[in-house]
């Protein structure tokens, strides 16, 4: 007979009340953890499993009820305690790794006071004791110099160091289970690597138990015992790491294995059978020299340093780097957004490196840039079809039937429905809202579109299918691509040439294969071997 599971839950169904209705979010989810086992949750977003995981420590946002199943943790009925003794629970018995470091911690508190103040209400330590206690956990998790550390404000430390203050206040009481809801999908794929190793540490150190919701199934490969697939709600498969990898039964699921960057190594294909063709005489943009250097000259900080590289017309260039390799900053210099220090720009054989004025805004004609974050770079304010006319408006290119024409090609070209023209930015989807970003920019027709990390919010199915809208739109317009990522599971599904950037500086560079198969910087093999699920096959 086994043993009985550290956490049971059977029935599980939680309700959203939205202005239109009651919108069902889980529809009867069972799902068990035992002693010391990793299960990850998988999904796209809204399919519920942040939902899942929120519900087990009864986190639901107001707007959220439980209304049916049972939740059993040990020996205590979670669905029965009181708040009070529900938030002896939490935090003593069950650790929570929030999504978001940035909203999660006290902006006005110390690191070190908010780790104590876990351990001084769940460990009943003094506070000099619960003060010191906290350095160490800081250490635990790898947080360089953990004394100084412990001095300073959330908005002082990077994305990473963030995460693992995060996690090092989930495990702050030796809990014996964990709930992580996406704790690493804002991060570098090195950074998410080092993050991910912490966690397993902290698990083995303490025989914690993990449940680990993620859209990314890479992730799950490399981490964890077992996978729960969720769709709409509901569980859709479920078994070993191993079994729902090699030998997917659900179609939901083949489409996550299949869109997974790290799970696959080939390159994307246009869908029409198109073929892209490059120029190989003479590149159509050619950087030599180029340099950026921010701060004072007491502390400079070396953006790009003496950069050299060249792209081929109707080809795509990616450069990869982690955040803070100055990869955005070439982009924008390239596009002409921020000045270079030093160094030149060719476009199609013209200097383009101190344009000004009306021969800078005939370049924005044929170079456009596709951002990282579609949210922030749409109107909030306007309707999706004024958002992809604006550029048409502004440089009075047609009548307003003519545009109205347009914007629906546009739309089209971006396997975007019409009837989406009269929402607003808040109402779509992340991918939707990328797409609109795409089309704004082809408004103009360019001949060469600058992309910095343009799905790197987007979970993997989404994510695939903007990558191959954006190999199918190159085949059928000719366009150039520069693109940026920090993560070379989807360089290698879109990319020609690439360049490794750290510091700003391009460590090598060459063409994807030659890149894949025999990198020659340690850098680079460090970059290759983050990528997760990279030593599973698909099924």
């Amino acid at each position: 007979m086994s043993p009985e599971p550290l956490l049971s839950v059977r029935g599980l169904r939680v309700d959203y009340a939205t202005p239109t209705g009651v919108n069902p979010a889980l529809r009867g989810v069972d799902l068990d953890i035992a002693r010391g086992e990793v299960v990850a949750v998988v999904g796209e977003s809204g399919s519920g499993k942040s939902t899942i995981a929120h519900a087990l420590v009864r986190l639901l946002p107001q707007e959220a009820t439980i209304v049916g199943g049972d939740i059993r943790f040990d020996d205590v009925d979670i669905m029965s305690l009181s708040q009070r003794a529900l938030r002896r629970v939490r935090g003593a018995r069950i650790g929570f790794v929030p999504q978001d470091p940035s909203h999660s911690l006290n902006p006005v508190l110390r690191i070190g006071e908010q780790i104590a103040e876990v351990i001084r209400r769940h460990g009943g330590l003094t506070p000099p004791a619960a003060a010191a206690r906290a350095i160490e956990i800081l250490d635990e998790v790898g947080v360089p110099e953990p004394a100084q550390r412990a001095r300073q404000y959330p908005h002082e430390l990077s994305g990473g160091l963030r995460q693992r203050v995060l996690i090092g206040i989930a495990w702050a009481c030796n809990p014996e289970l964990v709930i992580a809801d996406e704790p690493t999908s804002a991060l570098d794929a090195t950074v998410q690597r080092h993050v991910l190793d912490r966690m397993q540490k902290m698990r083995e150190a303490h025989g914690t138990s993990v449940l680990l919701v993620t859209h990314d199934l890479g992730v799950a490969a490399d981490r964890a015992d077992r996978i729960v697939v969720v769709n709409k709600g509901e569980i859709v498969e479920r078994g070993t790491s191993a079994e729902v990898l090699a030998d997917p039964t659900h179609e939901y699921t083949r489409r996550l294995v299949a869109a997974a960057p790290g799970l696959r190594s080939h390159r994307l294909e246009p869908t029409s059978g198109a073929r892209r063709a490059a120029d190989a005489v003479e590149p159509f943009l050619r950087v030599a020299g180029l340099s950026k250097t921010y701060g004072s000259s007491a502390a400079p900080i070396v953006a790009a340093d003496a950069l050299d590289f060249s792209i081929a017309r109707g080809t795509t260039f990616a450069i990869v780097g982690e955040s803070g390799s100055g990869k955005s900053t070439t982009a924008r210099m390239v596009a002409r957004i921020v000045d270079a220090d030093a160094g030149t720009v060719l476009f199609d054989g013209a200097d383009i490196t101190r344009l000004r004025g009306a021969a800078l805004r005939q370049l924005r004609r044929r170079l456009q840039v596709v951002y990282q974050n579609p949210f922030g770079s749409l109107d909030p304010r306007m309707k999706i079809g004024a958002i992809i006319d604006e550029p048409l408006r502004a440089f009075g290119m047609g009548s307003r039937a003519q545009r109205a024409t347009a914007v629906r090609d546009l739309m089209a070209d971006v396997r975007l429905d019409p009837a989406l023209a009269d929402r607003r930015p808040a109402q779509l989807s992340g991918g939707q809202r990328q797409r609109v970003a795409i089309a704004r920019a082809l408004a103009l027709r360019p001949e060469m579109i600058i992309l910095d990390e343009p799905v790197s919010a987007l979970d993997v199915s989404v994510q695939e299918q903007v990558l191959q809208l954006l190999v199918d739109l190159q085949a059928e317009h000719g366009l150039t691509y520069l693109f940026i990522s920090h993560d070379l599971g989807v360089i290698r599904q879109i990319s020609d040439e690439v360049a490794v950037m750290r510091r700003g500086v391009i460590l090598e560079q060459g063409t994807a294969e030659h890149i894949f198969a025999d990198p020659r910087h340690d850098y680079t093999r460090e970059l290759l071997s983050a990528i997760p699920g990279g030593g599973v096959s698909a099924g």
